[in-house]
Parts: C-alpha cells; structure tokens; sequence
C-alpha cells in the first residue's frame, strides 16, 4: 500500500521539462583538460624521450695485462728473498734463494713486471707449487693504468662502448677530492670465475670476493687523462688527489647504461 501511494504521487508531480541541463560544473572541465593535457605530455615523452640507468659494480685499477702468482718448481726452504714489494723487475730476474737436497735452486720471473706481494720468508719450508709472490705484467713505468669493473652478468649486454665511468677510489676521499672520470674501452661478454679472476689478478681472495654474488663480466675501463692534476687523470673536483695512484687499489665503479625510451618498457 505505501509504494502505491508513492507512485500515485509521482505521477500527479509536474515534470520539469523546462529546467536546463546542468553537463558539468566548470571546475570539471578544468580538470577535465589538464588531465588530457598531462596524459598528452606523456605520450609523447614516452615516445621520444630518454631515461638514463647506471650500474654500480666492484672494480681495482691495473695495467692492461693484469697478474701472474710466481710459484715455486722446487720444495726445501728459502734462504733468501732477493726481491723487494714495489719492485719492478725483468723476466728471469731472481725473485727468492731455495735450498733444495741437490743444492740452492733460484726462483726467477716469468715475465717482466712489479712484485705486488711476497708471500715468501727467509727460513720458510716450501714445498713444490707453492706461492712465492704476485706479479703484475707492466714492463715499463709507462705502461697505462687501467680500471677493471667487474659487473653483474645480466647487466653486461646493456654496457655501450665508451660508456661514461666513475670510479670512487679506495684511498682517496671521496668528499674532498671527488671521483675519477673514465670510459668503457671494452666488455669481456663472457662470465668470469673466482679461478680466472684470481689468475689474472694474482690474487684468490680477489677473486673470491669478485664473485660473491655470481660469475660477473670483466669491463675494461681508460681511465681520462688531465696534464693539469698531480695523478694525472681527470677528476670530478678541479685537481684530484695530491699524489699518484698505485695499481691493484680497490675502487668501485658506476657505469652510465644506455639511454632507455619510457615507451620500450611497455613493449614486449
């Protein structure tokens, strides 16, 4: 009974067919066009603009050639270290004096290059195989120093050639003297192992530490030269650090990726 009463109602109500039509209010048109606006401006950006990516990876700074472990051919014990750290030497030079049960054996370079550690002591028993020091390929005081990033594998293929580099360099003060500029010279595609990263380092623990998170990819980077600082490389600050700097220090490196178009990440 009571919706009968109000459909009776609304019957005898007056349609109000002379009212006007109120669309929208003019606050939603406003935001009507700048949402069209906004969504406009981005289309296109997607389309033609760029977003830059770096990758952050490990890195140490040595020549080209990187390293070799000097390893004993004969077990007795050593009765003199005839090398010193730091010391740059020919190929065939004298590195340590073992005397063996046929007599005293000297342990010589393979090849030219700095001593960047001594693992051997006067006194010391060794045996066949056994680490004598780490040396580094330079031959000459001229020879370039190089920055060796080692990146994720998966990050690899998006490394371009030439690539702008920055390097924070271990022993030198970040805030003060800024990062060391460079580019990428070359992408070594294959992965590399704590074996082989240990073998062109002279180093196992390097390349341990290299490959924590997995197998990465070696990226040479030249590092850009500057005759006006004292190191002379080029730095973000206007004169760098006072002082040289020394192969096999640690650094870390943030390489620029290719530029990306906002629009390929939608695409399949």
């Amino acid at each position: 009974m009571q919706f009968r009463q109000q459909a009776l109602a609304k019957l005898q109500s007056p349609e109000e067919l002379d009212l006007p039509v109120r669309l929208a209010r003019p606050q939603g048109w406003l935001a009507l066009g700048v949402t069209v606006v906004v969504m406009a401006a981005a289309s296109v950006w997607a389309v033609t603009g760029s977003v830059a990516s770096t990758v952050s990876a490990q890195a140490i700074l040595t020549h080209g050639q990187g390293s070799y472990l000097l390893q004993s051919p004969v077990a007795g014990q050593v009765t003199a270290v005839l090398a010193k750290q730091g010391e740059r030497l020919p190929a065939n030079a004298p590195v340590v004096k073992v005397r063996t049960s046929q007599g005293d054996s000297v342990v010589r370079t393979v090849a030219a290059g700095r001593v960047t550690a001594l693992a051997a002591t006067i006194g010391q028993i060794i045996q066949t195989g056994a680490d004598i020091a780490a040396v580094e390929k330079v031959a000459h005081a001229s020879d370039p120093l190089y920055a060796t990033v080692y990146v994720p594998a998966e990050n690899a293929a998006a490394v371009p050639e030439h690539a702008a580099v920055d390097l924070t360099v271990s022993s030198v003060p970040t805030q003060r003297y800024g990062v060391l500029r460079g580019h990428v010279k070359s992408v070594d595609r294959a992965a590399q192992s704590a074996q082989s990263i240990a073998a062109f380092l002279g180093d196992s623990q390097l390349g341990e530490q290299f490959t924590k998170k997995g197998r990465p990819v070696a990226v040479l980077v030249a590092l850009d030269r500057s005759s006006g600082t004292k190191s002379g490389f080029r730095w973000s600050s206007a004169d760098g650090p006072p002082y040289q700097l020394d192969s096999m220090t640690l650094a870390s490196g943030s390489i620029r990726l290719a530029d990306q178009r906002p629009v390929d990440w939608l695409l399949p």
